[in-house]
């Protein structure tokens, strides 16, 4: 079976052409059209020139079109980059620039939103627009925009209506011979210093990822997985391509309230369901009626709390939960056997099929049971690096040492996190080394944030950390010099900061000093600042 990404929905429409594919609202598409659907899409990317491993962003909340720009763009031979669909125009101008994409998809409300910041994307030729324009950007420009500079054309796709690709395209228009070691897909996520930083994942990574998950869950092509998390988290790609490998259906939900999980659940008979943590706490609140079709639940992107666990397993009697642990960087790394839940609650379990989990120690050996080191992955799951970044690169993709049994400078992902491994191979997550911000799901950059605040010319210091949150996981806490005789109030910084930052990002709390505290080294003291405000929200 071929290695490519896009091939997982062509495979399924060549063996179950018939079978409900995508679920959207009140309307389905059937494999069959799902994959008419991206070869539409593949060949217009084709008629206006996408170059071989062309990047195509992709700007648009859970629907049919995004799937269609998304593996369409694997289909003709480019490089899709989901962009969360909560980001604001810098972020996404960030991804659109850093990735060096050639094309963005999205509607004509989010174009108009960060279209001047478009401008400073250098490679962005064409943005591809999936919702009517009232004839005003159907042209090579903007006319709207005549008295700006537009650096880039607007092409109008109307996915329902092939007309948009000449009826000679296909022949016309072939697809960049591809093979599973080409890029697939580049997946920004936020580093511990610094803007959000592209994971470059290959066909193989994303297919092996695939099969590896189906297999512990145990998909089959009677299943329906709703897909509440953001496409542009690894995560919440896996309820994709778990559902194609396996002739599944994929059910598409933008929820507002928890609730509305649960009434998708009965409505659209889900027997799989990923949420995160804070998702997860909201759901053990609430009353899930008589659902019986749920066959199991994931949970992964922090750990989930015990008491919440129960509340589900209460609610939930005949659904197996499982608790996994993931980074981006290499997909899923372990999984818990529901079998063991009630033995080892608190265990990540052991390596997903087709990984090796290593605990190695500063040294670079082999941890003994029960003591700390840093979980390193390795197999077939390890992404490629980050894009335009050697020197992170280098520093989390390193081959293994000697010590610990290193094959042929095999490139392994160190993931900066600090665990245990018991004596009978169970591991046990301790924490993180680095000064990332975990909240709702998300992993946070403190420098992203701060490097915002700094920008207001009345602010002097800003360290920006995360405090225990009982729902969030974390929440964000911003501590803020001001510069002398400045009378800016912590309601006016957060302010900027919601207009700058998408939702998951915004300050629970701004709390003012006189002087920041400082390390030996002069470097502001996260330590004591996270010491100082983490009974915040426990009060």
């Amino acid at each position: 079976m071929s290695e490519l990404l896009h091939e997982l929905i062509l495979n399924t429409a060549r063996q179950f052409p018939g079978r409900v594919a995508v679920i959207h609202k009140e309307q389905q598409w059937r494999y069959q059209e799902l994959a008419e659907l991206i070869a539409n899409f593949a060949q217009l990317l084709l008629q206006h020139q996408l170059s071989a491993n062309g990047r195509v962003a992709v700007y648009l909340p859970k629907q049919i079109e995004t799937l269609a720009a998304l593996f369409g763009s694997c289909y003709a031979g480019g490089v899709m980059v989901p962009v969360n669909p909560q980001l604001k125009a810098p972020q996404v101008s960030h991804i659109v620039s850093d990735s060096g994409a050639e094309f963005l998809v999205t509607t004509k409300h989010r174009y108009n939103q960060c279209k001047n910041l478009l401008n400073q994307c250098p490679a962005l030729r064409a943005v591809i627009l999936i919702d009517d324009p009232d004839n005003s950007l159907t042209t090579e420009q903007d006319p709207q925009a005549s008295h700006d500079y537009i650096s880039h054309s607007c092409i109008y796709w109307a996915f329902d209506n092939k007309s948009s690709v000449d009826d000679n395209a296909e022949s016309r228009f072939q697809p960049h011979r591809r093979i599973s070691h080409d890029i697939a897909a580049l997946l920004y996520t936020s580093g511990s210093t610094g803007l959000p930083k592209g994971v470059i994942l290959s066909h193989l990574n994303m297919v092996a990822g695939a099969k590896s998950v189906a297999g512990y869950l145990h998909n089959h092509k009677d299943d329906r997985l709703l897909a509440v998390l953001p496409f542009s988290f690894d995560y919440g790609f896996s309820q994709l391509t778990t559902a194609f490998l396996t002739g599944a259906s994929v059910v598409l939900l933008e929820y507002l309230m928890p609730r509305d999980v649960i009434r998708a659940v009965e409505k659209y008979r889900i027997t799989g369901l990923a949420a995160v943590p804070p998702l997860w706490i909201q759901l053990a609140q609430l009353d899930w009626g008589e659902t019986d079709s749920l066959r199991y639940i994931t949970n992964s992107g922090g750990v989930m709390p015990q008491p919440t666990l129960a509340a589900l397993r209460e609610k939930l009697p005949q659904t197996s939960p499982y608790l996994m642990y993931g980074l981006t960087e290499a997909f899923r790394s372990t999984y818990l056997d529901p079998r063991h839940l009630d033995s080892r609650p608190t265990s990540m379990g052991k390596a997903i099929p087709d990984a090796e989990i290593l605990v190695l120690n500063e040294q670079g050996e082999q941890c003994q049971a029960n003591e700390p080191g840093e979980l390193v992955h390795r197999g077939v799951h390890v992404a490629q690096g980050y894009w335009n970044a050697p020197d992170k690169t280098a520093q989390r993709f390193r081959p293994l040492p000697k010590t610990s049994g290193g094959r042929h400078e095999e490139i392994v992902v160190w993931s900066g996190d600090t665990v245990t491994r018991d004596e009978q191979g169970f591991l046990y997550f301790v924490g993180r080394q680095d000064d990332m911000i975990k909240s709702s799901g998300y992993r946070i950059s403190p420098a992203e944030l701060e490097a915002l605040v700094i920008d207001m010319p009345q602010v002097a210091e800003v360290a920006a950390f995360g405090v225990p949150h009982e729902q969030l996981g974390q929440a964000i806490v911003l501590a803020v010099k001001l510069n002398n005789n400045s009378d800016t109030t912590s309601a006016e910084i957060l302010k900027l900061c919601k207009q700058q930052l998408p939702n998951y990002m915004h300050p629970h709390h701004i709390e003012q000093y006189d002087e920041l505290p400082k390390n030996p080294n002069g470097k502001i003291d996260r330590v004591k600042l996270t010491q100082q405000q983490d009974q915040l929200f426990s009060r």
